[in-house]
């Protein structure tokens, strides 16, 4: 869900205003199982001017919520339209050795757009 829709939800009354002021505001729990139980009317077809009006009781113990572990990622451009990803556990390699991962890659995939279609098959298959 955007943060654009969880603003819109708040100025709407279906959701309550964050926690804090300004850059420093967060959105707790009670947010989150609001925002589920919202989301839970909406598949059932409810409208927001209908939800807007129920009064939903907190979810109790029946939302699984999964933390993911947050990791910085290194952004490479190998190519045009190339791109490698790295996690921050990972060194990068030396400056030629990337030199020839790139070459490789431009290689392999072409320089561009234009080159990636000439080594497509056309729409009737052939080449």
């Amino acid at each position: 869900m955007s943060r654009r829709t969880v603003r819109y939800y708040v100025q709407e009354g279906l959701l309550p205003a964050p926690h804090g002021v300004g850059r420093g505001n967060h959105y707790g729990r009670e947010h989150l199982d609001r925002l589920l139980a919202v989301k839970a009317m909406q598949e059932k077809g409810w409208s927001l001017e209908r939800i807007r009006g129920e009064s939903v009781p907190p979810a109790e113990g029946n939302v699984t919520v999964t933390l993911v572990p947050r990791e910085a990622w290194v952004r490479l451009t190998v190519a045009p339209g190339i791109e490698i990803h790295l996690g921050s556990g990972r060194r990068l390699p030396p400056p030629g050795r990337l030199a020839e991962l790139a070459a490789t890659c431009r290689e392999l995939f072409g320089d561009g757009p234009e080159s990636a279609e000439a080594g497509s098959p056309s729409k009737d298959g052939k080449e």
